[in-house]
């Protein structure tokens, strides 16, 4: 008895392009949104602080208060 081979072909496809969205976990999104938002809450604290700091090297009162008001968002830890 004589063996049966499987020949396959490849036909190209000639329909329109599809591009598969590839969906973000949600733990991937959440850390890295929690991340970014750390890093910019310090920089924006030692931003004010060198601010701070330079309005009391200066003796500049007014300054201090306004900045010393803003600051006060970062201190609630």
């Amino acid at each position: 008895m004589k063996k049966q081979k499987v020949v396959y072909r490849y036909y190209r496809y000639d329909g329109n392009l599809l591009h598969a969205k590839r969906e973000i976990p949600y733990e991937l999104k959440l850390s890295s949104r929690l991340l970014l938002d750390e890093l910019c809450f310090n920089w924006n604290k030692a931003q004010l602080e060198a601010a701070i700091n330079k309005s009391i090297d200066e003796g500049n009162k007014t300054e201090f208060i306004k900045l010393s008001e803003e600051y006060k968002h970062f201190i609630w830890e």
